[in-house]
């Protein structure tokens, strides 16, 4: 397990050097930094004096390891346009966007097992074929546009919940700030969130039945039926036991995919989160902002992966002994 382990954290370092390398390149050759950050009345030998404050006019690779370095530490610099720390930036941002993606995996995951299950039980049963309609809608409908109807509908027609901010907040440490501790965070949360999880819930339910479709039909189910064994065993003990392996890779994915493609949600509901942050530096070429947000998001893939690895082990052993051998 501690080399299996070890292994899957060596590979995760690489991907993150990797990854770096496309920052580093991102920051040093989209635009001169030295233009976005003085005005047209700045001297050449005031730009010259900033490119030597900046190590601007060291090798590449001196400052590639300065980059690395500074990255590992959460330092990515100043914005160009806001001119303040982008870590500070980040930090203020971070809580909205894991907020809002880990309540939208929750509702994935806890509304599309469920249904995933049942309609693998009965397939042809009138709820079965509601629930695989409520799917292909959520599989076809683009994010934004399930965004905007949901405002249409439920913030325009019916006035039930907001459509846009992220409501009331409290802080907690003087770090982390939550809107699930106040009412108006709690109601301003629905909308964006089943709009981004909705996509996912679908994808977990429509696994989850067909590996169940197929599971039940295997010899082993057959031989426990013979055997006398209960439906509620069998179902639960053995066939949706079975399934956990592709649905723990799926949802573990979903959870990158959800953090990093919220931007849509973002825009659409102006959610102050990382991925809005990110929409408004593409747009003023902001390169580190842009910088430290590939380099967030792939560290959270990353990380991601490792623990879907490690899960792997503990849910199916014979990963482990492959590895072992490996």
């Amino acid at each position: 397990m501690l080399a299996f382990a070890v292994r899957r954290l060596m590979q995760m370092i690489g991907v993150m050097l990797v990854v770096a390398l496309i920052s580093f390149l991102l920051f040093r050759f989209v635009g001169d930094p030295v233009n976005q950050l003085v005005g047209v009345d700045t001297t050449p030998e005031q730009r010259a004096e900033l490119r030597e404050q900046l190590g601007l006019n060291d090798p590449v690779l001196v400052q590639f390891a300065r980059f690395v370095g500074s990255a590992a530490r959460f330092d990515f610099g100043i914005s160009y346009q806001i001119k303040q720390p982008v870590a500070g930036l980040i930090a203020s941002r971070l809580p909205a966007t894991l907020e809002l993606s880990l309540v939208s995996a929750a509702f994935a995951l806890l509304v599309g097992l469920p249904m995933g299950v049942y309609t693998g039980l009965y397939p042809n049963s009138m709820l079965s074929r509601a629930f695989m309609a409520i799917s292909l809608v959520g599989v076809s409908l683009p994010t934004f546009l399930v965004g905007i109807l949901f405002i249409l509908v439920f913030s325009v027609n019916l006035g039930w919940l907001p459509s846009f901010g992220r409501g009331e907040t409290v802080s907690l440490g003087g770090f982390w700030t939550t809107g699930l501790l106040t009412r108006s965070g709690l109601v301003s949360l629905i909308l964006p969130a089943v709009t981004l999880g909705l996509f996912q819930m679908t994808l977990i339910m429509r696994l989850v039945r067909s590996e169940m479709l197929e599971v039940l039909r295997t010899d082993y189910i057959k031989f426990a039926r013979a055997r006398g064994l209960s439906s509620r065993a069998i179902n639960f003990g053995h066939a949706l036991k079975n399934t956990l392996v592709p649905v723990i890779t799926i949802t573990g994915l979903q959870l990158g995919s959800i953090i990093a493609f919220s931007i849509i949600t973002e825009t659409v509901f102006q959610w102050p989160g990382m991925g809005l942050l990110f929409l408004q530096a593409v747009q003023n070429v902001d390169i580190p902002i842009m910088a430290a947000y590939l380099l967030l998001i792939a560290f959270l893939f990353t990380l991601i992966n490792f623990v879907v690895d490690l899960l792997y082990v503990m849910v199916d052993p014979r990963i482990r002994i492959g590895g072992a051998k490996a």
